[in-house]
């Protein structure tokens, strides 16, 4: 994850102010405040700013003065029954701020998620860096011949080889043609002392989707759980997975008694329908239930069986 000299020093200044406040803070997040966790080759993701903590959810619960509570316990047992009852409102009550800097065919996904505040680096206004993704071995796959969205077995020897290199050799050619039709440098001056060149609005849509771009993306704690539960899933696509994870760090320094029931009753839970249910309640019966016999589809029954570790 390569930073520019202006990057880091503004990161070391923005680390180096502390600010009297009689805000709530957490220390735990405070650590990592504005320092990138690096995420794929060129990514990363930091956190910019934040509001409220644990006993915030706390006190929108019970709209109360103060840090709720005195003891630890009956917080913890108020956020868990808010999660597994699925009061949501508590959790809207804090907010992050992340910069992130991803490839754009991940930010056409995460945008997905309509329930936050997004404001993107542009490409009108400035000129995009010579960083695009490039997959590493281990995560360069074939298509799935069960999931239309999904990856198969890995692809290995000469044929990997020949993707990798028509992704490096596309991705560079594309940001030369980008650069000639520009012709001018960072500073916005000619190249060649005789045209202007094309208008950088125009000039993007030449790029690759595997180029990165950058974006602050500010969301409240129910709905960043939200993003969490299904980008951090093992079923999601890797690329943006994998700052789904990272974010899962964060969560935890940031509301960790929230980050516990979450992953209790979320991450670690399973979602279940009436005949689901059903199926589980003959089963504790000693009853043998089959899938023809159940009631669902086959991709339902294999879900379930997933889900309660047996055999499909």
């Amino acid at each position: 994850m390569p930073l520019t000299q202006d990057q880091k020093t503004e990161i070391e200044r923005q680390r180096a102010e502390t600010q009297p406040t009689r805000r709530a803070t957490v220390p735990a997040l405070e650590e990592i405040l504005y320092q990138p966790v690096p995420v794929l080759d060129h990514g990363f993701v930091r956190v910019i700013d934040y509001m409220g903590d644990d006993a915030a959810v706390v006190q929108a619960a019970r709209v109360s003065y103060g840090k709720g509570t005195k003891r630890v316990s009956e917080d913890r047992g108020l956020i868990q029954y808010l999660m597994r009852h699925r009061h949501t409102t508590p959790f809207e009550m804090c907010e992050i701020k992340f910069h992130v800097k991803l490839p754009i065919f991940v930010a056409r996904q995460w945008i997905r998620h309509r329930t936050a505040n997004v404001n993107e680096y542009s490409a009108r206004y400035s000129i995009l860096d010579k960083e695009f993704y490039i997959p590493a071995p281990d995560q360069l796959a074939a298509q799935s011949v069960k999931n239309r969205q999904g990856r198969g077995d890995l692809l290995e020897g000469e044929e990997a080889a020949r993707v990798l290199e028509l992704l490096r050799r596309d991705a560079e050619t594309a940001y030369a043609s980008y650069a000639e039709m520009l012709n001018e440098d960072e500073a916005g001056a000619v190249t060649d002392g005789k045209r202007q060149g094309l208008a950088r609005e125009l000039a993007r849509m030449n790029l690759t989707l595997n180029f990165y771009t950058q974006w602050y993306w500010k969301t409240d704690l129910y709905n960043l759980m939200n993003f969490l539960s299904l980008r951090a899933d093992a079923h999601a696509q890797y690329e943006i997975r994998v700052y789904a994870e990272a974010m899962l760090g964060m969560l935890a320094r940031w509301v960790p008694m929230t980050a516990e029931a979450f992953n209790q009753y979320r991450m670690g839970g399973a979602h279940l329908s009436e005949k689901g249910l059903d199926v589980v309640k003959r089963l504790i019966g000693g009853e043998a239930v089959t899938q023809a016999d159940s009631g669902l589809s086959k991709r339902e029954w294999a879900e379930l069986m997933e889900a309660l570790g047996r055999e499909a």
